[in-house]
């Protein structure tokens, strides 16, 4: 998985950047069709911001999370893309048709 972290009218430090790198890939790690993941970090007037685009096998996925510093944005990036992230395993797995237990009659 390729994951690319930038930065838009702000400086991207080191610990921002661990901070990011960290709290995505703990979140895509466990879905195997995460192809790659791209954070923009950036600051619109007195908000910062973070959004991320993550493509999957089939689907892209968005979110955009704004807070008071660019950590709170990342934190509410991560939950918004969490329920993205399950609701497609979940929609998907539907998706793949009737598992083996469901003959057992």
């Amino acid at each position: 998985m390729n994951l690319t972290i930038s930065g838009h009218q702000l400086e991207i430090t080191d610990a921002l950047k661990t901070y990011a790198r960290n709290k995505v890939q703990k979140l895509v790690v466990p879905f195997e069709q995460v192809i790659d993941a791209h954070v923009i970090l950036g600051t619109e007037k007195l908000a910062q911001y973070a959004e991320a685009t993550i493509n999957l096998r089939g689907k892209t996925l968005f979110a955009k999370a704004e807070g008071q510093d660019v950590y709170a944005a990342i934190d509410g990036l991560v939950d918004k893309l969490d329920r993205q992230l399950v609701r497609h395993k979940e929609r998907n797995g539907e998706h793949r048709g009737a598992t083996a237990d469901s003959f057992d009659a």
